[in-house]
């Protein structure tokens, strides 16, 4: 059965208390770690987490595309997504 997602809010606590710090300090470490991810990548860098995996910024090419709904095709401009591989060792300790 799935469970919620863990939120920030419960994320900046098992951190502190992970750190031996207080939750100020935890969600200090936290935002300077995910702002520092957001400009590597948004400036079309990667950031490898060891043990997690790498997130980075690709490209995708112009492309035609069909609306469902009406089934027009149309034109899509190329564009950039974020992508994320996952590291062996995070599946590897999924699948466990």
């Amino acid at each position: 059965m799935a469970t919620k997602p863990m939120t920030k809010t419960q994320l900046v606590a098992a951190l502190a208390e992970e750190m031996g710090e207080d939750k100020k300090t935890a969600s200090a470490a936290l935002d300077a770690v995910c702002a520092l991810i957001t400009k590597e990548v948004s400036g079309g860098g990667a950031v490898t987490l060891p043990g997690i995996g790498k997130i980075y910024c690709r490209e995708r090419p112009e492309r035609m595309v069909r609306n469902p709904a009406t089934g027009e095709q149309f034109k899509k401009d190329a564009d950039k997504v974020v992508k994320m591989t996952i590291a062996k060792a995070l599946k590897d300790s999924v699948n466990e």
